[in-house]
Order: structure tokens, then sequence, then C-alpha cells
């Protein structure tokens, strides 16, 4: 190995950079004895050229608006993204390499945004990080059409990303890559790492149709590179995938997993453990690195790495540059760009939400949650999103906004069109039927920052997204969630479509926060709340069926949705008897039962609570006001699982929920069925405090 910079010919130091990623991430595995080498070795020329030549970046700042995302959605060779980082300058240190895959380690087993500087999404799942990807450059693409004006291309930058076999595999990564094409996203450029391994076997076992005219069929441009040694070849391939303007670029890149390993390159034992200690030597001999010490980082190699310091800085100064002109020149628009990256929502935003008076007959709580969003919308100029092909259904389009769309597209009809302008300046995203890539899509216009996303579907079929809303929660990415058909009310269409776990399997993933409002003015400041929250997903659960509005001179203000759970109606005259509590669509049916247990003599506290999550954060004082522990009398009522309940009912409480799939039949046919009247509800509750009656 050459040892002074001066003796080096810049193919020499390129080799030299290559290889000193090849063996940190070899040694960082090895030393944890655990983690996948074999992507590192083979793919570490693309990543070596990517961010040696192209990638605009700061190491020194990581959060630069203007900055190139990149994505390792192969997410098991994390060690490859790691050493770039220490690398390049990033504050991400050697030992931090040598700890990689412990306790509290900043290099964790997969990338996790918000834990390592540089990361920009959690990935390890495959085909999230590559659907995440669509969402980036879809952000980019609508914030420069919104932003960008003569002169002033404030908002220019690439989403690149390396991709394995099996993120290829997965079909998150194919609705994404479907859609991805269809909105021509030209600067959207991957790598596909095409080693034809994967964990368990080689991939011609699994994996055989072809890839490049599968990717040509969604309207990509698929360039080839037969060997990922050859860098010149890397590099004017890339070239090219930079100049096409209007399609996303694949560039398929023939690699040898596990390459220089004399007995495990090209097969699955260099994919997910250790090469081993032998095989270490053997691999570091084969490619001219010294066995000896580990993690070693010649010092010309760090010293080109390191250029990228400053060349950030100075990227950053000129963008800067660049914005303080175009303020000048368009004063307005940099406020509320700057707004916009900063995360900054109006502060008046109660003040412009409709008005929704008292209704016995009301409305379904995804029609308000429409109305709230539309308002919405015309002071929030940074939220936009879509639906999974439903906006009729669960009422998400933004009204005379503007569909995003390519430029220049030209649907055969209009229908389904909301209005205003066609083009990536468009704020309401057709996502078509692509639940899973529609919630991976969200979590990257979210990653990417400078826009609050919301996507829609049916309750039940959040069934689909649950691996998105899982890593948006890990990540804590800013995402709404609107689920609409929320229980077995949605009638007709049957056990299919009838969400019963969905609810509670919502409520188990951590830092997600579930609210289901119980009327429209629950629904407003539920929307709210999802704008001002930052840190993770917000689920809203709607109903179909209209349900009150209830009368807030009688009942409690629906302020107190703030604080998860709140007392809406008091038991009158006296001490409560019994605590009934409601949610969603089942609150109006519970202050029904209040009336009729009056009638009986029975005092019974109404709480509404449609957020356990919120209702967990409050003071230990307000949560024991709302649910005092000395009335053990309690019934909770929700028509889904009752999984859950009993940390609020006690063990001497009660739920009504369903414990089957539901029905096919009129939504209040399927209702009665289940138990969900006056009559049963009383029943039961005179159950618990030890009366007789019926009820009726």
């Amino acid at each position: 190995m050459q040892s002074h910079s001066a003796d080096l010919l810049p193919s020499d130091l390129d080799q030299l950079c290559i290889n000193t990623i090849r063996f940190l991430s070899v040694d960082a595995v090895q030393k944890a004895n655990s983690g996948h080498p074999g992507l590192p070795l083979g793919a570490a020329p693309m990543a070596y050229l990517l961010w040696s030549r192209f990638l605009r970046h700061n190491p020194r700042n990581p959060a630069w608006f203007n900055r190139d995302r990149f994505v390792l959605s192969g997410g098991h060779g994390s060690m490859l993204l790691y050493s770039l980082l220490h690398l390049t300058g990033y504050d991400l240190s050697l030992d931090d390499l040598k700890n990689f895959r412990q306790l509290g380690s900043r290099t964790p087993g997969h990338p996790e945004r918000g834990r390592t500087a540089g990361v920009e999404v959690s990935t390890g799942p495959l085909g999230q990080g590559f659907a995440n990807s669509v969402g980036m450059a879809i952000a980019e693409a609508h914030l420069a059409a919104r932003y960008n004006r003569p002169g002033f291309d404030i908002i220019e930058h690439y989403s690149y990303g390396i991709a394995s076999d099996g993120d290829l595999m997965e079909g998150v990564a194919s609705e994404a890559a479907s859609l991805a094409g269809h909105l021509k996203l030209g600067k959207l450029i991957y790598f596909y790492d095409d080693n034809r391994i994967s964990l368990a076997s080689s991939t011609d076992l699994t994996f055989t149709e072809s890839r490049a005219r599968r990717f040509e069929a969604y309207g990509w441009q698929v360039l080839v590179v037969d060997d990922a040694n050859e860098l010149m070849m890397l590099e004017k391939t890339l070239e090219a995938a930079r100049r096409e303007t209007t399609r996303p670029s694949l560039i398929i890149v023939r690699s040898h997993i596990g390459f220089g390993s004399p007995n495990k390159q090209d097969t699955f034992e260099a994919h997910g453990s250790p090469l081993g200690a032998d095989e270490v030597r053997l691999t570091k001999e084969r490619l001219g690195w010294p066995v000896d010490p580990p993690f070693l980082v010649p010092p010309e190699a760090q010293q080109h790495f390191r250029k990228a310091v400053d060349r950030g800085a100075e990227l950053e100064k000129s963008w800067e540059e660049l914005f303080e002109r175009y303020s000048r020149e368009y004063p307005d628009l940099a406020k509320e760009l700057r707004d916009t990256i900063t995360g900054k929502i109006p502060g008046d935003l109660s003040g412009s939400l409709p008005n929704f008076p008292a209704d016995p007959k009301g409305m379904a709580t995804r029609i308000a949650s429409g109305k709230v969003l539309n308002a919405l919308a015309a002071k929030v100029p940074n939220l936009l999103g879509g639906s999974a092909d439903l906006n009729p259904s669960t009422f998400t389009a933004l009204q005379g906004l503007g569909d995003l769309e390519a430029p220049g597209f030209a649907p055969k009809d209009r229908q389904g069109a909301v209005g205003g302008e066609w083009g990536y300046g468009g704020r309401n995203v057709h996502y078509g039927v692509r639940e899973h890539a529609m919630g991976a899509i969200s979590n990257g216009i979210a990653a990417h920052g400078g826009l609050i996303p919301y996507d829609a579907t049916f309750l039940t079929f959040s069934d689909y997204m649950r691996p998105t809303l899982r890593l948006g929660a890990l990540s804590e990415l800013q995402v709404i969630h609107i689920y609409t058909h929320d229980s077995i009310a949605l009638g007709e269409d049957g056990p299919t479509h009838q969400p019963v776990e969905h609810v509670a399997s919502l409520r188990a993933i951590p830092h997600v926060v579930v609210l289901r409002p119980g009327d429209a003015n629950e629904t407003a400041v539920a929307w709210l709340l999802a704008l001002e929250r930052k840190a993770g997903p917000t689920a809203l659960i709607l109903s179909r069926q209209n349900v009150p509005t209830l009368d807030r001179a009688r009942y409690a203000g629906a302020e107190g949705v703030r604080h998860g759970a709140y007392i809406i109606s008091e038991a009158p005259e006296g001490k409560p008897q019994i605590i009934l509590i409601g949610t969603g669509s089942e609150l109006p049916l519970v202050l029904g039962v209040q009336d009729k247990l009056l009638e009986r003599g029975v005092r019974a506290r109404v709480v509404s609570m449609p957020s356990w999550e919120l209702f967990e954060k409050q003071p230990p004082e307000y949560r024991r006001g709302v649910l005092p522990p000395e009335i053990t009398a309690r019934l909770a009522v929700e028509a889904g699982s009752p999984m859950g309940w009993q940390r609020y009912v006690g063990d001497h409480g009660d739920v009504l929920g369903v414990l089957d799939f539901g029905t096919s039949a009129p939504g209040t046919a399927a209702l009665e069925a289940y138990g969900f009247t006056v009559e049963n509800v009383c029943k039961r509750a005179f159950a618990l405090i030890g009366m007789a009656g019926e009820g009726a």
C-alpha cells in the first residue's frame, strides 16, 4: 500500500479510499461479532464515487436544507454509511465505529434517524428506504415549484440511494417506483447493488424477472454498469442519470457481495454474518490492505475524504448568499419558505376553524375532518397529502389547491381533480391504490423537511401500512394518518372492511398518538393537535356514519381533547356511582346512557377519551381527577377490540367491545347486533353497580 499522498496517482488514491471504506466496515462488523460485511465490500466503489464527487452536503451542518439526500435502503449494510459519515467529517468518531451495534451506540445495527448525524431515515426493513426516497423527491419537486423563481433556484437538490436485491423484491418498493415513474421525478437516482445474493440463498431461486425491463415499464431510465469496480464507468453513468430530467434513474451495478473475500465472495455467508478473523485476514491480504491495525484510516485517505468539510461549508455559504438576494427580491415568499423550513405554523389557527353548532343529526367525523382540513390548508401552506384512491370517501381533497402531477400531465378526463394547478406545485397527492407506499412516501416527505404530509385510507387498510407506521414512529416523523370508516358501523361492506382490532393495534405502537374524536368539534381540536405535534405520527380515527354534533353549552368544551380524556358530562347532584367512558362515534351513545340511568336514579359521570396516549401524558392528579380510584364501577364502550381498556376500567369494571370480525349488514343493524344500544349499555351499567333492571 502506498504511504505518501505525493506518490499516489488519482486512481491509486481512489482505490485507497474505497478500501478504507471496506475495511472500516469489515473491522467494525468483526469487532461486534455481528452485522453484514458483504454489502460494504461490494458497494464501496459506488458509494465512494457518489460521496466524493457528486453529493452536495455539509458534514458540519447535516440539516442544511438544500443538501442532496442519501438513503441506504439496504440498511443491513449500515457500516457502509457509518464509514462514509466518519470519513467525510460528520460528528461520528472512530470510537463510535468501534462501538458498532453496542448498547447506547451511535452506530446501531441499522441506520436510525435522530441517533446518528447524517442519517436521513431509519432503514432496514427492505423497500422502506427506497419508498422514503420517492417522498423526498416529491418534496423537492413540490418546494421547487412553489418557491423557485428565475435566477433563484433556492430548492435544487437530488435524492440518491443504494438499493439491494431485497429492496426490489419487496412490494413497497414496486408501488413507490410505479408512482415515481408516473410523476417523472428526474432528481431521484438509485444505485441497484445487483450482487444476486440474498441472506439465505442466491436470488436465482426466487428473483428471476428482468428488473431492468420492469423499471423501464414503470417509466424509469435504466442504466447498467457491468462491474462495480469500474469507477470511470460508474462516473459516466451517474452523469448520464443526472442529465435525465424527466425520468427517475435506476443504475444497475453488477457487484460481488463480500468482494475480495477468498472463500465467501458471492455467497450468502458474506451477507448476514461476520467474515471471521481468518477470512478478514485473507481478504485484507488479497486486496493489499495491512492486516493490522484494525480500523486503519491512512492519512492520505482521511485528507481526501475531509475535503467534504470545506466544500460543504462553501456550498451552504453560497446558498445562504443566494437566499439573501432572494429574500430582498421576494420577501413574502422567502419568509414563507423560512417558516416552512423551520416547521413554524401560524399561531391563530383555532380562529380559522369552521363553527359546528349543536345538531342532533350531526355529521360523520370524516366529513367534519374534510371541512377542518380545508380550512387549515388555507392557512398552513406546507400542508399537503392525499389518499389511496379514496378522496370521495375520506374527504381529504384540498379544494382548489391543485393536483401534484408531472408538468404537462394531461389526463384523459379530470374526474377526481380538485381544481387549481396541475404540476409539482399542486398540494393534492394522488397515491392510487398503494397504501404501503403511501405511508412510506409520506415518511419520506416528512423526513425531507419543510412539509407536513397527511395520507388517508379506510381504517381496516391500516394493516397495509403497519411497517411504515412503525418506522415513522421510530423516526418520530410528523405524518398525519387519516383513517376513516372506523368501526362495524360502516355497515354493508362487511367483515373484510369492518375494522375490529385495528385501533388497539395502532395504540400499541410507541410514539403514535391515536385520536378518535366523538363529534365534529372534537375532530377540529384533534386536527390542531396533529399539526402542533412534531415528534411522531398522529392517527385520526374517523366515522363513516353521522354522529350528533354535541351541544357544548350543555357539555364541556371540546378543548378537553388536548388532555386525551376529559369529563364531558358530570354526574348531577352528587358523587358519581359509575363512570362511563366513551370514545369516537360511541360517545353520543354513552351520553344517551347517562340520561337513561338518571331516570332510574343512577348518577353517572361521562368521560370522553379520544386518546390514551395524550391522557397518559397528563399529570397524575389530573388523571385521578378524571378517573378517581375510589370509583370502581366503570364501563368503557368502543366498537372495536376491548384489548387494553382494562387499564382504565380496573379489575371491577367492564368493557363493551367487539370480539368478532363484524357482519355484513346496515351499520345500525350491525351495531345493534353487537350490543351497542342504550338498553344494553344500561344493563351492563346496572350489573356493575349491583342494581337489577333491564335499563329500558
